[in-house]
């Protein structure tokens, strides 16, 4: 059977200190993170609605940087907006340009010689 006796020391102990909370400023946000891997989502998959959500983002991100932000030298938001708007036309562009489709019937008769 298990000791009933508390075995740790009382001069030993020490008061629990919850760590300073991360400045707001310069803290990474996920929404410039989104704002970036959409538009790459977006193109690989050709996917119209992941492209609208990335331009979504974008233009969150777009509002909401601050000038810490933009002293710090990261990608500027306007980027992600450019880069989110080339995602869209990506996407639409198979609408776009549909191939000629190849005539399937018998050739053409050639005139004899």
């Amino acid at each position: 059977m298990a000791s009933k006796k508390d075995m740790r020391r009382p001069d030993l102990i020490m008061p629990y200190q919850a760590p300073p909370p991360p400045d707001p400023e310069t803290s990474a946000d996920i929404s410039s993170t989104m704002a970036s891997t959409l538009p790459m989502a977006a193109m690989f998959l050709r996917n119209k609605t992941l492209a609208w959500a990335s331009m979504s983002f974008a233009v969150q991100t777009w509002l909401s940087e601050t000038p810490a932000q933009k002293a710090n030298g990261k990608q500027p938001a306007f980027f992600s907006i450019i880069f989110a708007a080339v995602s869209i036309v990506v996407s639409y562009m198979p609408a776009a340009a549909r191939p000629v489709p190849a005539p399937t019937g018998a050739p053409p008769p050639q005139p004899a010689q």
